[in-house]
């Protein structure tokens, strides 16, 4: 493992765990050269413990690695924290992303990436959450009938009680309840959620809202609190 104090407080801190030596070390150089604290591990077990004790502002988890992989190393992390998590994903290998996505990762970049590509992926979650805490006073909040969302504490509750919640899943379900009863386009709901525009082919944003709907359950009469429009995007229905 290799690490490096932070030149500055405000320096996101990054951790990215993936056994490629030779693309780490470009990946972690570029990214302390871009204003990042980043920091390398080159397994899961280690990257786990890592996560978890190391107070990061954002983990970089590779799918395929020795002993755990990524997604196993997703599933412990995200059994014990919240932090966002970006998926280093073969390309054109959906089902690695989409089972990433299901368990709580943030978003994905597929391999072989660019550190200029890694490092604005990074920035658009953290600028999400960022955003969204400065967009609402600690005290105020959002009420749409169970779902309670206090846009400045990243908090939620559901029916009263604590609703876990990734970063990403929190930041389209606050986009989505801001607008409850109206249309939200895809395309302006993954700008506004994931930070990027929506790409063709991307099922990230789908995935995220599917995750949402197992978490909230079905309304009285059997149906989905967050409605697919076919065409157009997502609705989150008034009571």
């Amino acid at each position: 493992m290799s690490s490096r104090p932070s030149e500055r407080d405000s320096a996101p801190r990054v951790l990215l765990v993936d056994d490629d030596v030779e693309l780490t070390e470009l990946l972690v150089e570029y990214l302390r050269r871009d204003g990042f604290d980043a920091e390398t591990v080159g397994d899961g077990s280690s990257g786990v413990a890592r996560a978890l004790d190391g107070d990061f502002d954002i983990v970089v988890l590779d799918v395929m690695m020795p002993g755990i992989d990524g997604v196993e190393a997703l599933r412990r992390i995200r059994a014990a924290s919240r932090v966002p998590v970006l998926m280093l994903t073969a390309r054109g290998d959906d089902v690695d992303r989409i089972v990433g996505l299901e368990l709580g990762a943030d978003d994905y970049v597929p391999k072989p990436c660019t550190p200029r590509e890694l490092a604005a992926r990074l920035r658009a979650i953290l600028r999400r959450i960022g955003e969204a805490r400065q967009a609402q006073g600690a005290e105020s909040s959002i009420v749409v009938g169970p779902l309670a969302i206090w846009p400045g504490q990243r908090r939620a509750t559901w029916h009263g009680a604590p609703l876990a919640l990734t970063s990403t899943e929190f930041n389209v379900l606050a986009s989505l309840a801001c607008q409850a009863g109206r249309v939200v386009d895809k395309g302006e709901l993954s700008q506004d959620a994931l930070g990027r525009p929506l790409a063709r082919f991307d099922r990230s944003l789908d995935v995220h809202v599917s995750s949402l709907r197992h978490k909230l359950g079905t309304r009285d009469d059997g149906s989905s609190w967050i409605e697919t429009v076919r065409g157009r995007g997502y609705q989150f229905l008034l009571p």
